[in-house]
């Protein structure tokens, strides 16, 4: 029974955000109306509020269902960047949407958003990488690290998604993977030399 109440829930969020992407590449996420995206979904307007506090929290729910999830079905190694990939393509392929948030919302929402979600993702990711070149890094150096990598990740998708960065996703992906090696690789020969 829960299942099923759980599954009508997420089939009614899915619509709602459907709905409000649709919109989002008319016009700005502020000129957008609860009262409008109900009526795309021939809901009454208060079911809105049995799912998401606001249109914020709709936009969030949407990034986390269709977007993270790419991210977290590919952790570890070699499979982030197969999982970074499907994200850029998501990022493209919904671009009038990622740009109605940058532009209604800012660049600063849209990295707390990464930062919050995407955190884990990559610090497991470079765990993985450090265990992998036989390091290892305290947990605050860690926490550190994958809150750099998240930071400048972010940065380099909005630069891309607004057009400011000419280069492929593959190529994006090769630099960031090269440069998360040679930093962890430098950082930790650094490490070894200060405890000799």
């Amino acid at each position: 029974m829960k299942e099923r109440t759980y599954e009508a829930s997420r089939a009614a969020k899915r619509e709602i955000c459907g709905v409000l992407k649709r919109l989002m590449t008319q016009k700005p996420l502020n000129k957008i109306t609860i009262a409008e995206i109900m009526e795309g979904c021939g809901m009454a307007r208060q079911h809105f509020y049995y799912h998401f506090e606001d249109i914020y929290d709709a936009v969030h729910w949407m990034f986390d269902e269709e977007a993270v999830v790419l991210l977290r079905q590919h952790e570890g190694v070699m499979l982030w960047q197969d999982g970074l990939l499907q994200l850029f393509r998501y990022l493209q392929e919904n671009r009038e949407v990622c740009l109605c948030v940058l532009r209604s919302v800012g660049r600063d929402h849209l990295r707390r958003f990464f930062q919050t979600d995407i955190q884990a993702i990559i610090q497991s990711t470079i765990q993985t990488v450090i265990t992998e070149m036989g390091y290892r890094t305290s947990d605050q150096e860690m926490a550190l690290l994958a809150r750099f990598y998240v930071g400048a990740l972010a940065s380099v998708m909005e630069d891309w998604l607004l057009g400011e960065i000419q280069e492929t996703p593959e190529e994006l992906i090769r630099f960031v993977d090269q440069l998360l090696r040679d930093h962890i690789r430098g950082a930790m020969l650094r490490l070894q030399k200060e405890s000799e």
